[in-house]
C-alpha cells in the first residue's frame, strides 16, 4: 500500500525503527508493537480514504483482539475525509474523528543563545533521566503508575533510536534540571519527523521551546539525506502558533479515528 499521508508516512518511519512490526496486506497495513500493547498508535490500522468505519473496527478487532481501545489511521491528505464520516455511524460505533496539522519547512530561523538555559542533544544516563522527570510532569496521566510505565517505555524506545543513529534529543537546561525538550528523527530518506514538545509547566513562555526546536532543526537538517523537517500538531492548540513563527508552514493533514482506553 503506498501511503500518500506524510504525517502517517513519517510515524510508520518511526514505528520501524522502534521494532514495530508493519504488515502490507494490499487493502490496508497494521501495526503492531507488541512490547507495548498500551500504545493507541503503535497498535492500529492505516487505511485507505473512502473507507467504511463499521467494516475497518471490525477488522481491527480481529487483528487486535486484546486492545482497550479502537486506532485507525486514515491515509487522507486534508480535512474532508474527516467530513465524509457519517456523525450517527461514528456515535454509533463510539469513534471520534481527529484532524491534526502537518507542517514542514526547509529551513527554521537560525537558533540562538538563549540566557539562563543550556541547549544540547541529550548525552548519557542522566540526561535520560532528566527527560523522564520533564515527561511525568508535563503530563496530565502520570500519576497513573500504568501511563509512568508507557512514558518510561516511549522514552526508552526514542533513546535507543537515538543510540542507533537516526535522531537526536535535545534538551533546556536550567541550573542543571531539563526544562524543555523534543527528538528529531530520520531515516535519511528525506523528511525529519519532530517528537514530543514539551516544556515543563513552570517554565513556559521563556522562549525554551522554540530554542530547542531551532537547534533541533538545524541539527536535523545536517544529516545525510534530510531536506523537510515535518512536525504533527494539534490545530487547535497554542503551540501551532510558535511553529509557524518558527518557518514551519501547513501542508496536509492527518485524519484517524479513535476510541480511546484509560491510558495511551
Amino acid at each position: 500500500m503506498k501511503v500518500n499521508s506524510l504525517g502517517f508516512r513519517t510515524d510508520l518511519m518511526l514505528r520501524a525503527m522502534g521494532g514495530s512490526r508493519i504488515t502490507d496486506h494490499g487493502t490496508h497495513l497494521s501495526v503492531h508493537t507488541p512490547d507495548n500493547s498500551h500504545y493507541w498508535w503503535g497498535n492500529y490500522l492505516l487505511v485507505p480514504p473512502g473507507s467504511d468505519p463499521a467494516y475497518w473496527a471490525k477488522a481491527f478487532a480481529a487483528e487486535f483482539p486484546e486492545a482497550g481501545h479502537l486506532a485507525i489511521g486514515v491515509d487522507a491528505t486534508d480535512s474532508t475525509e474527516a467530513e465524509s464520516f457519517p456523525p450517527e455511524e461514528l456515535a454509533r460505533l463510539d469513534l471520534t474523528v481527529q484532524v491534526d496539522a502537518v507542517l514542514t519547512a526547509r529551513a527554521l530561523l537560525p537558533p540562538t543563545g538563549l540566557e539562563g538555559a543550556e541547549i544540547r542533544p541529550l548525552d548519557g544516563d542522566e540526561d535520560w533521566a532528566l527527560a523522564t522527570e520533564l515527561r511525568f510532569a508535563t503530563e496530565d496521566s502520570a500519576d497513573l503508575p500504568e501511563h509512568r510505565a508507557f512514558l518510561t517505555r516511549k522514552l526508552a524506545e526514542y533513546r535507543s533510536i537515538c543510540e542507533a543513529g537516526h535522531g537526536a534529543w535535545f534538551g533546556a537546561f536550567v541550573e542543571g534540571r531539563m526544562r524543555a525538550g523534543a527528538g528529531v528523527f530520520s531515516d535519511g530518506g528525506g523528511p525529519a519527523r519532530f517528537q514530543n514538545v514539551e516544556t515543563h509547566p513552570g517554565f513556559r513562555r521563556r522562549g525554551l521551546a522554540g530554542a530547542v526546536v531551532r537547534h533541533a532543526g538545524a541539527w536535523a537538517l545536517t544529516r545525510p539525506g534530510v531536506h523537510t523537517l515535518v512536525i504533527v500538531a494539534d490545530p487547535g492548540y497554542h503551540a501551532i502558533r510558535l511553529y509557524r513563527t518558527l518557518g514551519f508552514t501547513d501542508a496536509q493533514c492527518q485524519v484517524s479515528l479513535l476510541r480511546p482506553a484509560y491510558v495511551c
